[in-house]
């Protein structure tokens, strides 16, 4: 009270009335309280939210879509918004102005990377991101018999449903792989093989998954399956017109008869058996069905297949067009190297993992040829029977392109057959390490035709016995790679480094 009396008898201006403008009275604490210089961070928050609300202003100043409301002031700004991320509210959705083949035609030029993350926008990109994507692979069989894959890309010509026919631990970290099969496998294995029949799907189960795959896709180009039946592929050849590429993992004699209706069907891919994870027999019967079909196949995989000459035979006659023929792992009885002239449009020839080329090849007056046939190759292969190498490339003597990678038993006594191929005009050898100069340069020189030489780490191959003959060969060549001996390659890459010196380099500054 005596704080107040004292300014009202001492106000300067009497006519201001103190009823009218009242005066604040200071409390104990803002008297005792001392002025605090701003500090950093507050200064500079204050002139981020001046220059915020700056920019706000001129892009709503700018803006064609500018809403009518009032823009506000950098004061009346959140403090929660006046930090290094701003969280203003865009307003208003202009992609929903867009029908959804406008976006579909944006989606298509943005970088398949970019696919995922903007599909994670809005439900409405989801389902335009669905509509773009033609091929997946399910892991879930779940995935198909609920419908959902079904919704979620309406549009699939590739579908990959062989590895959700299996019941595999998903959160395993042990991955098998053999000829191109891949399983996830538990700590725990009961038996010798890693799938057993208990990991399988029911057969039933696959064939109610392929007949809604077959009604929601009837375009459907390439698809992949694991041990279905009959009915199940029956459904599929019979509603997917389009259908043009077939892989079919553990099947039998009979259930190829459910594509041997597929006249469209010009690639197919047929896994009988692979050691450790499924056993399945495709004999000649399965190959005589497959051929009486699929007359119109031009591509041909047979992986882990018996039979013999009869069902080689009857591929030959009926598949006309067959181009390309691929025989990996194969259980065939001896005698059907002799069949593969029947193949008489056949350009291109591959063996893969064959552990026997064929063990009884018969006579070679009645081995014919394939007048044809452009490529052969070899990958991987055991070459040690030198009459059945001799009775392939008899068989393959009009080839141009000869490729040998990784064969074992690939000694000079076997090479020196393919002096036969006197049309060839591409050799490429890799990892052949019983192979030598000689043998090699005795070859390649009754080959007047030969125009590119690839030979890779084989290690019998010296460049030190190369002759001048050899050596003439080689200025003439269109394409020559020339790394025979890998040591070698690497002490020359090495060459003035000091790799390599045991420890000369390093003791050097060492000695007195």
């Amino acid at each position: 009270m005596s704080i107040s009396q004292e300014e009202e008898t001492t106000n300067p201006n009497p006519n201001i009335n103190s009823k009218t403008l009242p005066i604040p009275i200071p409390t104990l604490t803002s008297l005792n309280r001392k002025t605090r210089t701003s500090s950093l961070p507050e200064l500079l928050f204050k002139e981020r939210a001046l220059k915020h609300g700056t920019s706000i202003m001129k892009y709503r100043s700018n803006s064609p879509f500018a809403s009518p409301r009032p823009v506000a002031s950098p004061q009346s700004v959140p403090q929660r918004t006046l930090g290094f991320h701003s969280h203003e509210p865009t307003g208003l959705d202009y992609t929903s102005l867009l029908n959804d083949e406008i976006l579909l035609q944006v989606f298509s030029k943005v970088p398949v990377s970019q696919h995922v993350s903007s599909s994670r926008v809005c439900k409405r990109w989801l389902f335009i991101h669905g509509r773009l994507v033609q091929s997946i692979k399910v892991i879930d069989f779940r995935f198909v018999n609920s419908g959902r894959v079904f919704t979620r890309f309406p549009n699939l010509e590739n579908i990959d449903i062989a590895h959700a026919c299996i019941k595999m631990p998903r959160n395993s970290g042990i991955l098998i792989t053999r000829n191109n099969s891949s399983v996830y496998i538990g700590t725990k294995l009961l038996s010798d093989v890693f799938i057993e029949e208990s990991d399988l799907l029911s057969s039933d189960l696959i064939d109610n998954g392929l007949e809604l795959i077959s009604k929601w896709y009837p375009n459907l180009r390439r698809i992949s399956v694991f041990g279905s039946s009959e009915n199940g592929l029956l459904c599929v050849s019979s509603k997917c017109k389009m259908l043009q590429e077939l892989e079919l993992h553990c099947c039998g004699d009979m259930s190829l008869k459910g594509i041997s209706g597929r006249r469209n069907l010009q690639v197919l891919k047929l896994i009988g058996c692979v050691d450790g994870f499924f056993n399945s027999m495709v004999s000649d019967i399965g190959l005589t069905i497959l051929a009486q079909g699929c007359r119109r196949l031009v591509k041909l995989e047979l992986c882990g297949c018996e039979g013999s000459y009869d069902g080689i035979k009857a591929i030959g006659q009926c598949c006309q067009m067959l181009e390309e023929l691929t025989i990996r792992d194969h259980r065939m009885d001896g005698g059907w190297l002799a069949a593969l002239c029947f193949c008489e449009n056949l350009k291109t020839l591959r063996l893969q993992s064959c552990k026997s080329i064929d063990s009884s090849p018969g006579l070679p007056e009645h081995l014919g040829s394939c007048p044809t046939l452009e490529e052969l190759h070899l990958q991987q292969c055991q070459m040690r029977d030198k009459q059945a190498v001799k009775a392939l490339f008899l068989i393959c003597k009009t080839v141009r392109e000869i490729v040998l990678q990784n064969c074992w038993g690939l000694e000079d006594e076997v090479f020196a057959t393919a002096t036969v191929c006197r049309r060839a005009r591409l050799l490429s050898l890799e990892g052949c390490s019983l192979l030598t100069t000689g043998c090699l340069e005795s070859v390649i020189l009754n080959w007047k035709e030969l125009e590119r030489l690839t030979v890779i780490s084989c290690n019998n191959v010296k460049d030190s016995e190369i002759t001048p003959d050899l050596a003439t060969l080689f200025s003439v060549l269109k394409e020559l790679k020339w790394r025979p001996d890998s040591k070698s390659l690497l002490s020359a890459g090495l060459a003035g480094t000091g790799v390599g010196n045991k420890g000369g380099r390093f003791f050097k500054g060492l000695k007195i």
